[in-house]
């Protein structure tokens, strides 16, 4: 588990697992739109495997990120080596929590409700709900990241 606090690969103060899932979620709205794309080229089995895949896969990093911040110390000691206001950083930390907790539960809820959903076009409508929310979470994530450690 040592490994996570070493030296990240982009650069800046962040460790391993900070700059692991930063990557991760940059590349998140790209990898869901490719998945989109198959449902409109009506690739509708792979578009279902990509999106469950795609929404374990993040769980799974999620729940790595949340280790790693939990024994790394919080918010608090991640905050030290930033030039940046604390209630700024704070801010902009609980609005991406919000946004995030938020797309996690439209997203799953689209995953689980599929099938009903198919014949009258809630589904593609919680899908773009999950869509924005990924893209604004990808977003608001590498804002709190910069915002720790970069400035």
């Amino acid at each position: 588990m040592n490994y996570m606090f070493e030296a990240g690969f982009l650069g800046t103060r962040a460790p391993f697992f900070m700059d692991f899932v930063t990557l991760i979620v940059a590349l998140l709205p790209l990898l869901m739109m490719l998945i989109i794309t198959l449902a409109i080229k009506k690739r509708y089995k792979a578009h279902a495997f990509g999106q469950i895949a795609l929404f374990i896969v993040s769980v799974i990093v999620l729940t790595y990120f949340e280790t790693g911040v939990r024994v790394g110390g919080g918010f608090k000691t991640f905050m030290e080596g930033s030039s940046v206001s604390h209630d700024y950083a704070f801010l902009v930390l609980v609005v991406h929590i919000l946004i995030s907790t938020g797309t996690l539960f439209i997203w799953g809820y689209t995953l689980l409700r599929a099938k009903t959903h198919l014949n009258n076009n809630v589904h593609k409508k919680n899908g773009i709900r999950s869509f924005i929310g990924v893209v604004l979470t990808s977003l608001s994530g590498i804002w709190v990241y910069l915002l720790l450690f970069v400035y």
